[in-house]
């Protein structure tokens, strides 16, 4: 297929045409932002500084946080910016680079919330087994295969997209690029695309969300032979990695584990995995997790201590 491609920039269509709703959606996000960014650095300046490092389930909790950061940072900010310009528009080559880093971060972090299943799962299901089987050097592995699983979907979505034809309408009725608002506006048919698409995104996502609740569920069969005391306090931690993995994958399964179509939907689904997720993770995994509370304590205490010196 040779590529005749006639547009340098494109415009988004964003949230909604009306200013009112704009400006109200641009102090939302403002807010949300603000609060991932609080949030998200709290939890990893509380775990670096903490013996808690020590353990495998912070430890991927401070690359989760991390992650999030990066992930959000790939959309909001243009967002906002974009809520209070009059043209919103994105070069093809930022439009590309936007795709790409989206869909890495956003693959990374499915991949690590994978990984503190698996912790989780070897924790209650194979305790005695616990240390050599999570050992540091196992962590940091599982780390590096998550970041090599979220580059290569994110290459897979970026060379699906980057030798379309685009020579006609350039409007993208999205808030950020992505891969069907983008197929919707190729001049060639991209059938096929979608279908390789929903292979890749759709089934990874199925798949991985499939594998979570099979881990949680075989956690929930093996507690039944724990002390209510246990108990309480292997379900407190476990329910809040659910709530984030649902939270996380129902609106990008709705998205991705259909055919190659856009609905106006789409948008406000979209926010869930790109804003509000970022935003409740760390008050999911710290509001209900005393040892994060007790990190955040030592470290406050710590900072006013400084200062009074």
């Amino acid at each position: 297929m040779q590529k005749n491609n006639n547009v340098t920039v494109f415009i988004l269509l964003g949230l909604s045409p009306s200013k009112n709703t704009e400006m109200f959606c641009f102090a939302l996000f403002l807010f949300c932002y603000i609060a991932i960014w609080v949030g998200n650095v709290l939890i990893m300046i509380s775990i670096a500084c903490s013996q808690l490092l020590e353990q495998p389930m912070y430890f991927f909790l401070n690359y989760l946080s991390l992650s999030d950061l990066c992930y959000t940072s790939t959309v909001t900010p243009k967002l906002m910016a974009d809520l209070l310009a009059e043209r919103k528009t994105i070069s093809y080559s930022s439009c590309m680079t936007q795709l790409f880093t989206t869909h890495f971060f956003g693959g990374t972090e499915i991949f690590i919330l994978t990984g503190m299943a698996y912790d989780r799962y070897v924790a209650i299901c194979k305790p005695l087994h616990y240390t050599i089987i999570m050992s540091r050097q196992k962590c940091q592995a599982i780390v590096v295969a998550c970041c090599t699983g979220g580059f290569i979907h994110s290459a897979s979505q970026f060379l699906l997209t980057i030798f379309l034809p685009f020579c006609g309408p350039n409007e993208i009725d999205h808030y950020f690029c992505d891969v069907y608002p983008l197929l919707k506006l190729a001049c060639t048919n991209t059938h096929m695309i979608g279908l390789l698409v929903i292979a890749n995104s759709g089934l990874i996502a199925l798949v991985t969300f499939v594998v979570l609740m099979l881990s949680y569920f075989f956690i929930l069969y093996t507690l039944r032979d724990y002390s209510a005391e246990s108990r309480s306090k292997a379900l407190s931690t476990c329910s809040s990695h659910v709530t984030v993995v649902v939270l996380f994958f129902a609106p990008a399964l709705f998205i991705y584990i259909r055919p190659a179509v856009t609905f106006p939907e789409d948008k406000v689904f979209a926010l869930f995995y790109t804003i509000i997720a970022p935003m409740f993770n760390p008050l999911i995994y710290t509001l209900r997790n005393a040892e994060m509370k007790q990190a955040m304590r030592k470290v406050w205490r710590a900072h006013r201590f400084l200062e009074g010196k």
